[in-house]
């Protein structure tokens, strides 16, 4: 067996491992055995109601993020590329501090509204960054980054003003709700809600995996080869784009997920996106399960947002990323 392979056998042991203990850990932990016995019915709701949803949201949410910043990165042929470097992060929060201080605490569609308009938010920000990319003759990478760090200013500055605005309250909420989370989850619900976005998004980026081979030696590289830059670039730009938005709208921001799980199911399985978009997908709602199961527990009962966990954890790892290895990666065709 290859060792790309052998470490993709490994990912999905380990995966399954920690999906079927993450919902047993918390501030009271669960024996397994009453899963037989049935001799606490509360600790059974407490499972099944309560933290085996939130395990399997916050799965889904590392997944789409860490196929999202896969994605991007080899578009952009670049390994500090994501989402949200386009400004889909700040968009949804600009979206959401606005219904914060609006006072906005219905469902619309069933939903939050905080969370329609995270994702309206996210959207037209996708959006602007794509139609200000268009003005050119080609969907130029440089000029897609550059309008979407603009853009991320244009809204954090908007967040800023909105949070000095507003009474102190509600700006405490907004800035809760900027750190991200799983706490919202709202039973199985928001599976169904999560779960096709993602798993659409997760198979359309993988079926696109031999354009993302090419694209990651350069445009000229890929148009040689019979790549249709535009239309794909395009797709790639508002499958990941949309992917991540929803994510982002019912998660909130949580950082680092996008950048650290490519890198390391990079090392693992190879630069092919046969192999590491699943790789990546597999690792990153992992790690994001992990980094979940220790926001709610290392200060039981109170609970860290699960934001702060992965930045805590990213930092360090990109400086250790800088010490050790170029910021770029050989592609082995």
């Amino acid at each position: 067996m290859k060792p790309s392979r052998s470490a993709l056998t490994i990912l999905v042991v380990g995966t399954l491992v920690v999906l079927a203990a993450a919902p047993l850990v918390g501030p009271r932990w669960i024996d397994p055995g009453m899963l037989w016995n049935g001799d606490n019915p509360l600790e059974a709701r407490i499972l099944w109601d309560i933290r085996v949803p939130r395990v399997l949201v916050g799965f889904l949410a590392g997944m789409g993020l860490a196929v999202g910043g896969t994605a991007y990165q080899a578009m952009f042929r670049n390994p500090l590329a994501s989402p949200f470097t386009l400004g889909l992060a700040s968009g949804a929060s600009l979206g959401a501090v606005l219904a914060i201080h609006l006072g906005w605490n219905k469902f619309l569609w069933g939903t939050p509204a905080v969370t329609v308009c995270a994702l309206m938010g996210a959207g037209l920000t996708l959006v602007v960054v794509y139609g200000l990319t268009r003005l050119r003759a080609e969907l130029s990478v440089a000029t897609m980054l550059l309008a979407g760090v603009a853009m991320s200013f244009l809204n954090t500055s908007l967040i800023l003003v909105l949070q000095y605005a507003v009474d102190p309250v509600r700006a405490f909420h907004a800035f809760r709700w900027m750190l991200g989370g799983l706490e919202g989850t709202l039973g199985y619900r928001d599976i169904l809600w999560l779960a096709p976005v993602v798993l659409a998004g997760t198979f359309i980026v993988w079926v696109l995996r031999r354009e993302l081979n090419l694209l990651s030696l350069g445009d000229e590289w890929a148009a040689a080869r019979g790549v249709s830059l535009r239309t794909v670039k395009t797709l790639i730009l508002f499958v990941s784009g949309v992917m991540v938005a929803a994510i982002v709208a019912h998660c909130g921001p949580i950082g680092f997920v996008c950048l650290i799980a490519p890198h390391i199911s990079r090392q693992l399985v190879g630069p092919q996106h046969t192999r590491l978009v699943p790789a990546a997908a597999l690792l990153g709602g992992t790690f994001l399960v992990i980094s979940d199961t220790v926001a709610r527990t290392i200060l039981a009962p109170a609970e860290i947002p699960v934001g702060v966990i992965t930045a805590i954890l990213g930092g360090p790892f990109f400086l250790w990323l800088l010490l050790t290895r170029p910021l770029s990666w050989e592609w082995v065709p």
